[in-house]
């Protein structure tokens, strides 16, 4: 029965590899919506600043309210200069301002960019569902290497 044994055996192996090759496009496909989702994100929150934009130079949003709005969001001093904010003070942080506590700890590219230049706002915009779509993208390439 050696021979019996020897189909067994590489039936066996080939259910393996084949089990690994669909966590593997299962893997992609998860991925791949993670993408998906993430480009639809940031195309929401570019037509959401497009409007707001608008509607603060022609509409019915007061440009100061929207200068409140920024002053009052916005932490890290680039992002501030964008909008012709002055920076914050480095004494926000002894006042319990976390957030430049944390900026004025942090170097440039750190926790709060994302590697490619988004700064805190976006970020927190997306904040949940960026974490939510990199906690699926870790889990497909994890399950992937089981």
């Amino acid at each position: 029965m050696p021979k019996l044994d020897d189909q067994i055996s590489l039936l066996q192996e080939r259910l393996r590899q084949l089990k690994l090759r669909q966590q593997r496009s299962d893997a992609r496909r998860k991925a791949l919506e993670a993408q998906r989702e993430r480009k639809t994100e940031t195309r929401r929150q570019f037509l959401v600043g497009r409007v707001v934009l608008e509607r603060a130079q022609r509409g019915p949003l007061e440009r100061e309210e929207l200068q409140r709005w920024l002053d009052a969001a916005l932490t890290r001093a680039d992002d501030r200069a964008l909008f012709g904010l002055a920076p914050r003070p480095e004494s926000a942080a002894a006042h319990g301002d976390v957030g430049a506590a944390r900026e004025a700890q942090m170097p440039p590219g750190g926790e709060g960019d994302d590697g490619d230049g988004v700064g805190e706002v976006e970020a927190a915009a997306r904040g949940s569902h960026r974490d939510e779509q990199g906690v699926l993208a870790a889990d497909a390439i994890q399950d992937d290497r089981r």
